[in-house]
Formats: C-alpha cells, sequence, structure tokens
C-alpha cells in the first residue's frame, strides 16, 4: 500500500502517531475479522486518520477506513474499500517515497515516512504516515495498518524558510557582486564620457557610443541586481497607482506588440501608496515582459488594481495586519509547472532559453516589492485539455492614510553646476578617485583627495580650508565612509558630506544622523556629480553662522 512523503532517505518518524515505535503488532483478540469487535471500535471512534488494507487479497486492498480517515481525503467509505492506496497519488508525489513503501510493505515490516497526496476534489496534502503489519496468534499477517496525519502547514512553513534563507544568500553575494561591479562601471562610464568630450573623429565617436551604450546596459543589469538583493537606492514619494497604471498603458502596449493586447480594470478610489515610481515602472515592465512571453500566440493581459485588507492569517502571515493596495498583472498564457513557479523569482533563473532574457526580471521585481514592505505573489495554472492556463503576479503594497495623489514632477536639473570651493574627495580605488578628480578640477573646484578613512582624517586635521567631503561609504579599515563622517562631523560640525556607494543608502541609516549628509550612486555622471556637488555646498552654506556667532572651524 501506498498512502502517503518525506524527503528521499529522510525518516520523520517524530511527526508520526503515537503507534510509530511499534515494528508491528498481534492481535489476540477474539474474532478479528468481526467489525463489531473492540478493534474496530477503537479505530474507528479516534480522531486520528487510520485505514487497514487487507495483504491476503491481490493488491492489498483498503479494507477498512475510519470516519476521520474519510474526512481527510473528502472520499466516502464506499469509494475507498477496495482499492489500493496508490490512487490517492498525483503527478507530484515522489516515485522515490512510493518505492520505499513498496519495498517495506513487500517486506512485511513497518515504515514512517510523509508523502504527498491528493485529496478527493484534486488539492495536495503532506501526509505523515505511519504502516505496519498486523499479525494473529499464529503469526500470519492480517491486515496492514496504518495511520495518518496531516503535517501540510509544517511542510509548507519549512519550505518556505529554506527558500528565504537560500535567497538571502543569493542576495548577499549578488549585492556584494553589485558594489565591486559599479566601481568598474564608474570608471569605464566615467572614462568614456571624458573621451567623448575630446574626440572629434565621427568614427571614434560612434565607437564610444557603442561602449557607453553598452556601460549603460551594465549599470542598468546591477541596478536589478540591487533591486533583487533589496539593496537599490529608493526615492519614495505619494503614488496614485492608477494614474500610474494610466500613463504607463501606452508604453506597456508599443512593448507587448500588436498580438497582445491590454486591459485595464482600476478600483477607483485607491490609497495613495509610498513608493519609487522608476522601480515601479521597471517592477511593472518586467513582469508585463514576462506575461507577453508566456503567450507566443497573443492574447490579453489584464493590469488590476484593488484595495487589499490582510488580517494576518493564509498567506498574509508574512506582512503585518493591515490595509494594502494590489497591482496585479493577469496573463493567459501556458502557466508555469510547481517547480518553475518555485524558482521564478531567482536570479539568472529563466526558462525562455539562451539570448532571450536575463532572467532577472522577477527576481528584481520581488526585490523591489520586499523592499517596499510589500509582498509579490505568483498564482499559476498549467494549460491542459480540461482547463485553460494562465499566471497572476501580484504586487502588494502598504496603503497610505492620505488620499491618492499625483506625484509632482521633478524640475529640470541645471547642467554642470560649477564652483570654486575645496573638496576632500576619499576613495580606496585608484581608478575612480582620480576620475573624481578630473571630474571635479574640470568644475572648478580645489581637490584633496585620500585613499581610505584614515588619511583622511589625517588631512581634516592639518588643511585649514575644506569645504565638502565627498567619500565612498565601503573602504577597507576600520575608518569606512560613515564612521569618517562621523568622526568628521566632530572635527568640523558644519562641513557638509556627501557619501557615495555602489550598494546601498540603507547603510546610511545604520550610521550617524548627520543633517549634512547625501549619498549619490555609483556609477554616476558628470553632470550628476556636479549637480549633487553643488546642491550639498549650497545646503551647508546655508547652516553656516551668521556674522558674529562663533564659528567652528
Amino acid at each position: 500500500m501506498q498512502a502517503g512523503m518525506a524527503e528521499p532517505g529522510e525518516s520523520h518518524s517524530a511527526e508520526a502517531p503515537s503507534l510509530a515505535h511499534l515494528k508491528s503488532a498481534t492481535i489476540r483478540e477474539p474474532g478479528l475479522d468481526d467489525r463489531g469487535s473492540v478493534f474496530f471500535a477503537a479505530i474507528e471512534m479516534t480522531r486520528m486518520p487510520m485505514i487497514l488494507t487487507d495483504p491476503r487479497q491481490p493488491d492489498n486492498p483498503i479494507a477498512f477506513a475510519n470516519r476521520a480517515f474519510q474526512d481527510l481525503t473528502g472520499y466516502t467509505q464506499a469509494e475507498l474499500i477496495g482499492r489500493n492506496c496508490r490512487f490517492l497519488q498525483g503527478p507530484e508525489t515522489s516515485r522515490e517515497t512510493v518505492a520505499e513503501l513498496r519495498q517495506a510493505v513487500a517486506e512485511r515490516r513497518a515504515i514512517a515516512t510523509e508523502i504527498l497526496n491528493y485529496k478527493r476534489d484534486g488539492s495536495p496534502f503532506w501526509n505523515g504516515i505511519f504502516i505496519g503489519p498486523v499479525f494473529d496468534e499464529a503469526g500470519e499477517i492480517v491486515y496492514f495498518f496504518a495511520s495518518q496525519l496531516d503535517v501540510t502547514r509544517r511542510r509548507v512553513s519549512e519550505q518556505a524558510y529554506r527558500q528565504a534563507q537560500k535567497m538571502e544568500a543569493i542576495g548577499q553575494l549578488t549585492a556584494g557582486l553589485a558594489h565591486d561591479f559599479n566601481n568598474l562601471l564608474q570608471v569605464v562610464t566615467g572614462n568614456l564620457e571624458l573621451a567623448r568630450g575630446s574626440v572629434t573623429s565621427e568614427r571614434a565617436q560612434r565607437q564610444l557610443a557603442n561602449a557607453a551604450g553598452a556601460a549603460e546596459r551594465g549599470a542598468k543589469l546591477t541596478k536589478q541586481l540591487l533591486s533583487f538583493a533589496r539593496k537599490a537606492r529608493l526615492e519614495p514619494r505619494p503614488l496614485n497607482l492608477n494614474a500610474l497604471v494610466l500613463a504607463f498603458a501606452e508604453v506597456a502596449e508599443s512593448t507587448l506588440g500588436r498580438n497582445v493586447s491590454v486591459r485595464l480594470d482600476l478600483t477607483p478610489r485607491l490609497p495613495a501608496v509610498t513608493l519609487d515610481r522608476t522601480n515601479l515602472e521597471m517592477a511593472l515592465l518586467n513582469v508585463l515582459i514576462n506575461a507577453r512571453d508566456a503567450m507566443p500566440a497573443g492574447g490579453t493581459v489584464t493590469i488590476s488594481t484593488a484595495p487589499v485588507h490582510l488580517n494576518g492569517n493564509g498567506k498574509a502571515r508574512a506582512l503585518p495586519p493591515g490595509d494594502y493596495v494590489a497591482l496585479r498583472v493577469r496573463d493567459e498564457g501556458e502557466g508555469m509547472p510547481p517547480g518553475v513557479a518555485e524558482r521564478a523569482t531567482e536570479p539568472f533563473f529563466s526558462t525562455k532559453g539562451p539570448g532571450k532574457g536575463t532572467g532577472l526580471g522577477l527576481a528584481m521585481a520581488h526585490g523591489f516589492v520586499q523592499q517596499s514592505r510589500g509582498r509579490l505573489e505568483i498564482e499559476t495554472r498549467p494549460r491542459s485539455a480540461e482547463a485553460e492556463g494562465g499566471t497572476t503576479i501580484t504586487m502588494l503594497f502598504p496603503a497610505g492614510h492620505d488620499a491618492s495623489t499625483e506625484e509632482e514632477p521633478a524640475e529640470p536639473k541645471a547642467v554642470l553646476r560649477r564652483g570654486d570651493e575645496t573638496v576632500l574627495v576619499v576613495e580606496d580605488s585608484d581608478d575612480v578617485r582620480a576620475l573624481a578628480r578630473e571630474y571635479l578640477e574640470s568644475l572648478g573646484y580645489g581637490v584633496l583627495t585620500a585613499r581610505d578613512g584614515e588619511e583622511a582624517l589625517e588631512i581634516l586635521g592639518r588643511e585649514a580650508r575644506i569645504d565638502l567631503l565627498f567619500s565612498d561609504i565601503v573602504m577597507p579599515g576600520s575608518v569606512n565612509g560613515l564612521v569618517l563622517a562621523e568622526r568628521a562631523g566632530r572635527l568640523r560640525p558644519d562641513l557638509p558630506v556627501l557619501l557615495t556607494t555602489g550598494y546601498n543608502e540603507d547603510l546610511v541609516a545604520q550610521g550617524p544622523a548627520t543633517p549634512t549628509m547625501d549619498v549619490l550612486g555609483k556609477p554616476y555622471r558628470k553632470a550628476e556629480l556636479a549637480d549633487r556637488i553643488r546642491s550639498a555646498l549650497d545646503r551647508g552654506a546655508k547652516r553656516m553662522p551668521a556674522p558674529g556667532e562663533p564659528h567652528h572651524g
């Protein structure tokens, strides 16, 4: 008999019923086959699902099933009697576990394990099972006894925990690689920008433009990696999700092509959400591209919004109870098998084949949603002859308390804002430090440089005029950018600080609270550096003491 599963080679007897310690049982009760006996009455009355099979009959069919087993599986006694337990198995049932159960039955020995079974309505459940032979006084086997336990909740929790651990480990590795890659990209993009400004040949300009385009794609790739690792630099603002989707619909239609139509189902009067607009649009675009690729023959993609209240039950246990806003994308594609759906948010996992995607789309969306204190959910059904397939990706975000508002358009930034102040540049990479110096000197600034935090503190102690500290966050030694900013603040309380990183602005939240501190992400362009340097200096100037007030230099 096979009714129920564990990982191959694992024993889960701790989860099995209390009879699991028995190797077998010998029944001396008179009238063993009498359904009115104490033996059968005890099995019938217990709340634990139990069955008996008859190995004396061909195919070892079920001879008796108590009411608890009927409640567990959804089958009636009449539907169970006379059938081998294998009918409870399904497409995801482990063949290895089935083989272990068959061998134990053939050898007439007890076994405790866990198996994925299916109820009458087709829903799967994890069955913790103990099977043991029952002998009569003559030592002849008369039944196989099986007690069951629904361990689905524990299995799901364990699977979710293992998946979270795996994703966290991948995220740490990914973020570290992205940080180093951003330093390299800073050197590449910066020097390409400088070279394009000094080359007049049309052919050379075209070659440099191609190289710059490749570097931009590399920068986009690292942003996706950091989004997956929940280390992206976000600038959240109150957003009207319906307005964003309406504005994005034209982009979606052009991206999805003629064979795919876009349908909008937007719930009016949604509460506002506080999100980074650029990253949200990128996440939505990646989900839409996946939906398009799931429908090679075309179809309809539905983008919908709705308010959601979570009470802490079911899937909502991963989020605090409260009000949320759901952004859903539903396609009419082939759907995903369970194994693919489980790995869909892993970076570089793709079923599209070589050259047809990086495998970062859903990974980036998943990371962004989690970093935004939300949750990404995947509901999918593979297409079959009996039912249509399709996938729904839901992004849940915390709802704001205010009415839904429009994001104010950003003011155009001034180009190449210049100055004549002195900037202390602290960067452990020689190439990045040289590039920053060249950028700043071309803008009119005086530049001092340091290779690490210790050298920067020494310069701060001896140089009279330093108007701004511009430092990398991640540096070797005990004085990283955050520690340097804190110590510099003690030496010169009015000194503005601009930090740069290819990693995570959350590092700033872990450091000292400094009102003059700002962060610039790598790789940055000359115009971006010019704007942020000038802004940091201007903010610092506003905090300088008025004439006659004490000044800490």
